[in-house]
């Protein structure tokens, strides 16, 4: 498991100019860019409370900066699987290893988005019922990359010698594209809210949508 430390929420720009599909450009356009514009009266995350410094018994980070933490992991494992991608192409790793690097990256966020769905969703929900609208566009976003997984996971799993490169990397271009648009408007959205729950049991066995470890995987 990895060391979540507790990390302020920041701002991350989405990657430019990338050809992702209309998808992709739709939910940019209808809410995202710069922090709280065009946000709907009564839909904005609560402001954190100031928090004590925990001890070693308590909880190590508020489970909104975990959040960040487990995002910057999966980004950096897409990164990773990009990267195998064109060493691929490039007559680098075997197709076994990256088909089961593929196959382990498309379960973690999986794991990670039916976690938010299941459990942390449903919490927000009953504690801050303003994000309510906010959930069920990240909800709508998790069926999007969902649709986006399964293509890549296709695409991986029939790599031969008549693959056209071009299939495969403007693939990952668009699942990249729609991760950090969910991302970074997940993080502006509710993390506040995440932070300021206490569900008992989440200190001490963490939930799968906060899980950021390949064993788990």
């Amino acid at each position: 498991m990895m060391n979540l430390a507790t990390t302020p929420p920041c701002d991350v720009i989405p990657p430019p100019d990338l050809t992702v599909g209309h998808k992709s450009d739709e939910i940019r356009r209808q809410r995202r860019g710069v922090p709280g514009k065009q946000a709907a009266e009564g839909m904005e995350a609560p402001k954190p409370r100031t928090r004590p410094l925990v001890t070693s018994n308590e909880r190590l980070a508020a489970f909104g900066n975990q959040l960040i933490e487990v995002h910057l992991w999966l980004r950096e494992e897409l990164a990773g699987l990009r990267e195998d991608i064109d060493a691929y192409f490039a007559g680098g790793p075997r197709l076994r290893e990256l088909r089961a690097h593929c196959l382990t990256f498309c379960s973690a966020l999986t794991r990670h988005h039916n976690g938010e769905d299941d459990i942390a969703f449903p919490e927000v929900a009953e504690q801050f019922p303003q994000l309510r609208p906010v959930l069920e566009e990240l909800r709508r976003d998790h069926r999007l990359v969902e649709d986006s997984l399964r293509r890549l996971e296709a695409l991986v799993a029939g790599l031969d010698e008549a693959t056209n490169p071009a299939d495969v990397r403007r693939e990952i271009d668009t699942l990249a594209a729609l991760i950090e648009t969910h991302f970074v408007y997940e993080e502006k959205r509710i993390v506040s809210a995440l932070n300021e729950l206490n569900v008992p049991g989440w200190d001490r066995s963490l939930p799968a949508f906060l899980l950021a470890d390949d064993a788990e995987c």
